[in-house]
């Protein structure tokens, strides 16, 4: 299937399940080739970085940030082919979204703090010298800022 009619899908989804498969599709396109350990850390970025709102409240939103994510960054004729690689990032995604629902505290980490991730052999993104977290097969996270959750919003009348 093309990425663009995933991300189409997506968007007519309920909110929830379009997040999951929007994690999916990132996971897929991000880290297919790399260790579980790996994927499910790629995950945790993403997940990191919803929870501070600054690139969107979605999943969605967030790995359609312009030029952040794979998702904006190859052909939306991209075709999502493999179906063993799909398989494995949709369970993993959803994994991840379970393990970051727990409070805080109980969550496995993997990759604490991380809030970007490059494979540095290939690019060479400005913040590539900010604190390393860790390296997991070709990735390397990095604490580039300190996401903090964002604080709840409280509902209009």
């Amino acid at each position: 299937m093309k990425l663009a009619w995933i991300l189409w899908i997506a968007s007519v989804l309920p909110p929830q399940a379009a997040d999951s498969l929007c994690l999916s599709t990132t996971l897929y396109l991000e880290a297919r080739n790399q260790p579980v350990r790996g994927q499910q850390a790629v995950a945790e970025v993403a997940l990191r970085r919803q929870d501070s709102g600054l690139w969107g409240d979605t999943m969605c939103e967030v790995v359609t940030a312009r030029k952040q994510f794979a998702p904006t960054l190859v052909s939306p004729r991209t075709q999502l082919s493999n179906t063993e690689a799909w398989a494995q990032a949709v369970t993993i995604a959803l994994e991840a979204e379970r393990n970051w629902d727990l409070p805080q505290g109980e969550r496995k980490e993997i990759v604490p703090g991380a809030s970007h991730f490059a494979a540095l052999s290939i690019a060479q993104p400005s913040w590539r010298n900010a604190y390393r977290v860790a390296t997991i097969g070709d990735h390397t996270f990095l604490k580039v800022q300190s996401l903090e959750p964002q604080a709840p919003r409280v509902a209009r009348r």
